[in-house]
This record gives structure tokens, C-alpha cells and sequence, in this order.
């Protein structure tokens, strides 16, 4: 099976079982929001602007996207949204919104950053929430912080991927050096949970929805995530728009993101009935299984213009502090690069 089977088969045999623990339940707490201000509703004359955009239909942290469809928000704007539910590498899907096959799409910070280096005709224009990575281990094992995990091993699904990377920055934060004193191995996802079982691994790093399901399904705690200390307040998941339309159709572009935060404001109010309204695209789950998984995310946490360039900036930071990015790169002249801000000047 590949990822996108797995992770459904594996919802909906979790059903509606809720494994709650101390970090998991302080993430569920809610907290002041922090809506940025995209200004008044940008009215699209004539026919709806037909628009493509690309999303990946098996995570339930982008359910914006089919909650701007559903509750009338693309509507409000006057745009006729079409979806791609892609599942290829994020240099493909950089290089569909370069070439013009998609208007816009949602993904991972962690993801996107190293690849928006080469060049592809994107920016990012809003930061859509916070949190999605989490760090498991059993819960009646030994290991119950990072510190601990010093001269241990950690399985993760991708050896360079976000939850390898996101947490090297966190080792590096509590002065742990994350590739000498950790070790790393990669197993297929859906095996992790058997691999800490069997002590091969003493944690494991994945992001919801996978990260919320093992957990339930395994009796495994949340160590660690990215709704941690500064972390709850930058982006994890972004919106990027393909940089032609933005210079050719800046209102178009700026209605699309309005649409969108506006859809991510009202999934933060109303995380059941956006559940309920998720269900169709991940069969047989439980809407409580699904608003659990949001209710662990910074969903208030959206970000645009010199926030979310901000927010970049910092990325940089770190990932040159872990050997992603080349200590050579100028943080800031790269923000500037593949961030957009549609709402000032």
C-alpha cells in the first residue's frame, strides 16, 4: 500500500478511539487567535475566475480547502475552484504550479523550503496553521523528553524529510548535536510502530494525520512537536500561488488566499462540523477521530506578509544550524525571494 492507503486503512480501523496525554491535551487548549488582517473581501467582476489548486486529500490539517468549497467561501469570492488531489513529490507539484497546470497548493513548510531554492516560479503567500509534527515513543517506556533520547535511535519515514529535519533543530536547541549524538534510521511509515515495539527505535518522528493515529492505535505518547515553546507560532502547513498569477491577476491572487485563511479561520471555530464535512475523503473515520487531530494543531496560528516572511526567515536560520541549507545563504535575500505579500503596499 502506499502512503495515502495506509494512512486510511489505518483511520478508519483506529475508529473513534481517543488516547489523550498531558501534551496532547495542553495542545487542546484553546488560545488567543491569531487571524492576521487580509482587509475587505476583493470583488471579482463577471463570470467566476475558474482557479486549479492542488491539495493532498488524505490530510485532514488542509481541510480549508474543502471547507472554502463547501461552506461558500471560494463562492464569496466569485471563484469556480477546481482540485487536484496530488500525491507526487513536492518538486512536481512546484513545477504544476509553475507551468501553469495548478493556481495554487498547500503543503509543508519543512517540504517546500529546500525545493523552492531551484528556482520554481512560486511564492509562498500565507502560513495556513501551526503544529502537525509530533515525536512518539511508548508510553510506558523510559523515554519521556528529548534529552533523553541522547546516544538513542529514531525511526522516521524519511531520512530527509520534515520530521528528521524539525527535530534536528530541536536537538540543536537543547545543545544535543543531532547527527552525532542521535541516531536516525528510516523504516516504511506504516512499520514504525513495530519498530518501537521491538526496541529497534526508541522514537519516532511522523506528522498528523499518521502522528495522531499510531499514537491511538498503539498506546503512544507526544513527546515532543512543533506546537512547542516558539514553534506554536510559525507555519507548519503554507499556501503557495504560482508567481505568473500573481503578476498578471494580483486580485485573483489575493482572493484565493482570502478564501482561504477566511475557511481556516472558520474550521478553528467550528472543528467538528469540519470534520463532518472532511469524512468523505478519508472513508469510514469517525468526525471525533478527525476534530481530535485538529484540535491538537495551532489552526488560529495563519500568518501572511512580514509575518510569514518572518516565519521563513527563521526556518533558514535553522536549517543552516542543522546542514540543510548552506551556512552561505543569506536569510533574508531568501524570504524576500519566495515569499509574496499580497496585502501591504
Amino acid at each position: 500500500m502506499n502512503r495515502r492507503q495506509f494512512s486510511r486503512s489505518l483511520l478508519a480501523a483506529s475508529g473513534a478511539a481517543l488516547l489523550t496525554n498531558p501534551l496532547r491535551q495542553a495542545m487542546a487548549t484553546e488560545m488567543d487567535t491569531a487571524f492576521p488582517n487580509v482587509g475587505a473581501p476583493v470583488k471579482i467582476e463577471g463570470a467566476p475566475r475558474k482557479v486549479t489548486l492542488a491539495w493532498s486529500a488524505d490530510s485532514i490539517c488542509t481541510a480549508a480547502f474543502p471547507v472554502a468549497q463547501q461552506k461558500g467561501f471560494f463562492k464569496k469570492y466569485n471563484l469556480d475552484v477546481n482540485f487536484i488531489d496530488f500525491a507526487g513529490s513536492v518538486d512536481q507539484m512546484l513545477e504544476t504550479m509553475s507551468t501553469g497546470k495548478a493556481d495554487g497548493a498547500s503543503g509543508m513548510a519543512l517540504r517546500w523550503l529546500k525545493p523552492l531554492q531551484q528556482g520554481f516560479d512560486v511564492k509562498l503567500v500565507a502560513g495556513l496553521h501551526s503544529g502537525c509534527l509530533h515525536l512518539l515513543a511508548p508510553q510506558n517506556g523510559s523515554i519521556k523528553t528529548l534529552a533523553e533520547l541522547k546516544g538513542k535511535t529514531i525511526g522516521v519515514g524519511d531520512i530527509g524529510g520534515p520530521a528528521k529535519n524539525f527535530f534536528s533543530m530541536r536537538f540543536k536547541e537543547i545543545g544535543i548535536d543531532p547527527e552525532k549524538d542521535v541516531n536516525w534510521r528510516q523504516f516504511p511509515e506504516d512499520m514504525l510502530p513495530l519498530a518501537l515495539k521491538r526496541g529497534a527505535i526508541q522514537a519516532a518522528g511522523l506528522d498528523d494525520p499518521l502522528a495522531h493515529l499510531f499514537q491511538t492505535k498503539n498506546q503512544l505518547v507526544s513527546i515532543d512537536s512543533n506546537m512547542e515553546g516558539k514553534w506554536q507560532h510559525i507555519a507548519c502547513c503554507v499556501v503557495g500561488l504560482r508567481g505568473s498569477l500573481i503578476r498578471k491577476e494580483p486580485m485573483v491572487a489575493k482572493a484565493i488566499t482570502q478564501a482561504i485563511l477566511e475557511a481556516g479561520q472558520w474550521v478553528h471555530h467550528n472543528k467538528m462540523e469540519a470534520a463532518k464535512m472532511f469524512e468523505p475523503y478519508a472513508p469510514k473515520v469517525s468526525a471525533q477521530e478527525l476534530a481530535a487531530i485538529l484540535e491538537t494543531e495551532g489552526t488560529h496560528e495563519q500568518s501572511v506578509g512580514k509575518q510569514l516572511r518572518d516565519n521563513v526567515v527563521f526556518y533558514a536560520d535553522e536549517l543552516k544550524k542543522i546542514g540543510v541549507f548552506p551556512q552561505s545563504l543569506n536569510s533574508e535575500t531568501y524570504a524576500n525571494k519566495v515569499t509574496q505579500d499580497l496585502f501591504t503596499g
